[in-house]
């Protein structure tokens, strides 16, 4: 048996702690250190996890991977420092707070042919993993990620929420958009001038397939809804309560006595493939990607397109009129 990956986790907040705690119950990883530089933070979290900290990052010669999940502004430089030396990185979403930092990052990664993850989280919630084993040819994708309204998170909704279904459907789709057309609302007084409350995006994909992506933060409930349609079949998945149905509509017939019509539609229930926590199964991804099982090429290369698509809606900032 290989001995344990020697994992750094680079941030103690509330995605750095939920890090901490999937690296340390792992049986295939140890968490060698965490690096903060806030030090009753990150002494606090370390000493949780059984692990020691670091207030900035140290040589990695004896670490396996790095996991990022510190303040975005400061991916770009924790994420050169990780692969000039040569170290499998995990970072979270976005890679970097621009397209230009995330494409040299990508373009250094793949020079040096390294492991490279991104943090989009919901490729690995068990519906939409058993949704995609069910997929035929999906023509057509809608997705809903609204929110009540977070004063704490100051970005707008484009990274924050939009970024996970415009991934979903570029990897249902199989294929990067050839356009995208986005319109951006501005509505809660408490948000920052240029951080949308909601997002509208429309994607159209070579072949004629299209995308409707709807992110908002101005909501009353929670909803992650995502459909796919096909043209013999709907896969409905529902990503907080993940589960997901299937129907196939068989006939519309005519009903006598003026009642109007009687639907057939074969409703199917599949069992989901896996029960795992989302954070467990990408970090187990992670650590496929780390010993070489997994192909470091092909998942770099899924990174780059869906941050380009939301590099284009944020473009719309710029017609939000000055104050």
């Amino acid at each position: 048996m290989s001995a344990p990956a020697r994992i750094a986790l680079v941030g103690a907040g509330t995605m750095g702690s939920h890090h901490a705690r999937v690296i340390a119950q792992s049986a295939d990883a140890e968490l060698a250190v965490l690096i903060d530089p806030r030090e009753s933070v990150g002494r606090a979290v370390a000493e949780r996890f059984g692990t020691t900290w670091r207030p900035e990052l140290p040589d990695l010669s004896d670490i396996d991977g790095v996991v990022v999940a510190a303040a975005t502004e400061a991916h770009y430089d924790l994420a050169m420092q990780v692969l000039s030396q040569d170290t499998a990185l995990l970072v979270e979403k976005p890679v970097a707070d621009s397209l230009l930092r995330t494409e040299e990052i990508l373009d250094l990664a793949n020079v040096r042919d390294l492991p490279f993850m991104c943090g989009l989280l919901e490729r690995y919630n068990p519906a939409v993993m058993t949704a995609r084993e069910l997929l035929g040819e999906p023509v057509h994708v809608t997705a809903v990620r609204h929110s009540p309204y977070a004063p704490r998170i100051r970005t707008g909704v484009s990274w924050d929420l939009l970024v996970h279904d415009v991934d979903l459907a570029i990897g249902i789709i199989g294929t990067a958009p050839n356009s995208v057309e986005s319109r951006l609302g501005h509505f809660h007084p408490d948000s920052l001038q240029d951080a949308e409350d909601v997002a509208e995006t429309l994607l159209d994909f070579p072949g004629g397939a299209i995308a409707h992506v709807s992110a908002s933060r101005v909501g009353q409930r929670k909803i992650r809804q995502l459909s796919i349609y096909e043209r013999e079949r709907l896969i409905e998945v529902d990503l907080l309560r993940r589960d997901v149905t299937v129907y196939h509509h068989v006939s519309e017939n005519s009903v006598d006595e003026g009642r109007g019509y009687r639907q057939q539609t074969v409703i199917e229930i599949p069992e989901l493939v896996s029960s795992q926590e989302p954070l467990t199964t990408q970090f187990g991804r992670f650590l496929k990607l780390v010993d070489g099982t997994a192909d470091a090429s092909a998942e770099r290369e899924t990174i780059l397109p869906p941050h380009r698509v939301i590099d284009q809606v944020i473009s719309a900032r710029q017609a939000v009129p000055q104050a």
